[in-house]
């Protein structure tokens, strides 16, 4: 039912045929079509403020019908609030200020991105600086010099100590130290992320490396999505493993049944394994304009924020997350309000179901040395 349709229902109100005979012209006075009065108050005047009233209760009426309220409901529904269609609205010259106050906003976003660039080459600085204390970090850690007595001296509520239970756990107590570098001068925006090892039963390589490629540049399709850097690929190497010790495949029995004559056999075959090291064979961003699907977009996702956590948060702060004072600090949160709390769990239901995904499981092949691609 339309709102059009309601006018049919009710008779033509009398007030509004008293009103069509007294017709307006210019500025001339409304001519009145009875002229007379009594006692100083005009016939039509009484007569229209009683029409008045009936049209008020009538107006009541016809606001108390489900029908005519649904019908306004839906007009008001079907007029468009997008931003583009109000601003198809405005009037010329303020179309044009929104168009100049664009391009502003565009150059803004390509001065931010020269901003990121100066950081960048003010974290390669800073880095600098931090090596001294990394490298003597390093000889703590191994053993190759020992602290003073005011080095060593700090006070600590907590001492428990926290243990990895699972098979990479052996690999790597052999990890002696974990280096960020970033790219030189002049070429492109990047970070490589260093994982040295002593010598081990496991593999050759004495060091594993993750580099991660970076931009800091607006889209030309959506520059005002621009936020900063952002990592946009990633490559790996190639770990040379010792016979036998490939902890990122393992062995499986498997029957199989000969369709002809109904023997069965039992087959070895290797199947990719959850570890650790398979980070270092990251999945791949595509490149040739194919867009990944949803599993792989996030395990790509996963991988560029494991990395950005490891030379944010990780490496500079190393010592904190050895003694379990940075993860408690990651715990401190305070809760926010009850709808997001209902949201981000949602979100945490999502995640354990897609754990499994975020290392991708990958048998590298076994060159001689971990080649930086």
């Amino acid at each position: 039912m339309k709102v059009e349709d309601c006018e049919t229902d009710f008779p033509k109100l009398p007030a509004l045929q008293k009103i069509e005979t007294y017709p307006i012209t210019g500025d001339k006075n409304i001519q009145m079509a009875d002229n007379s009065f009594s006692d100083g108050v005009p016939p039509d005047s009484l007569e229209a403020a009683k029409n008045a009233s009936n049209t008020e209760k009538l107006a009541d009426q016809v606001m108390q019908n489900p029908q005519v309220l649904a019908a306004l409901q839906e007009r008001l529904d079907s007029v468009s609030h997008t931003p583009s269609s109000y601003i198809e609205t405005l009037p010329k010259a303020v179309k044009r200020r929104i168009n100049a106050l664009k391009q502003l906003q565009v150059k803004c976003a390509h001065i931010e991105a020269k901003f990121y660039e100066e950081v960048h080459d003010l974290e390669r600085k800073y880095a600098a600086l931090y090596q001294p204390l990394f490298d003597k970090r390093r000889e703590f850690i191994t053993g190759d010099a020992e602290p003073t007595d005011a080095e060593s001296e700090w006070h600590s509520e907590n001492e428990e100590e926290d243990k990895l239970a699972e098979y990479d756990e052996p690999i790597l107590k052999h990890l002696q130290d974990i280096k960020v570098k970033f790219s030189d001068p002049g070429q492109p925006m990047s970070f490589v992320l260093e994982f040295h090892f002593e010598s081990n039963d496991y593999f050759t390589n004495s060091v594993l490396t993750k580099t991660y490629k970076m931009k800091s540049e607006p889209d030309k399709a959506d520059p005002f999505s621009f936020e900063g850097p952002e990592i946009v690929d990633c490559d790996g190497c190639t770990i040379d493993w010792k016979k036998g010790k490939n902890v990122t495949v393992k062995t499986i029995k498997k029957k199989q049944k000969h369709k002809g004559r109904g023997t069965v056999r039992t087959i070895t075959k290797q199947v990719p394994n959850d570890s650790f090291f398979n980070f270092f064979s990251p999945l791949k961003a595509s490149g040739d304009g194919e867009s990944l699907d949803e599993d792989s977009e996030f395990t790509l996702a996963s991988d560029f924020e494991i990395g950005h956590f490891f030379r944010e948060r990780i490496v500079p702060r190393a010592v904190l997350y050895f003694t379990g004072e940075a993860i408690e600090d990651d715990d401190n949160f305070e809760e926010g309000e009850e709808g997001e709390e209902e949201e981000l769990e949602g979100d945490e239901e999502g995640e354990d179901e897609d754990d499994a995904e975020i290392n991708p499981k990958k048998e590298p092949s076994q060159p001689s040395e971990c080649k930086q691609q």
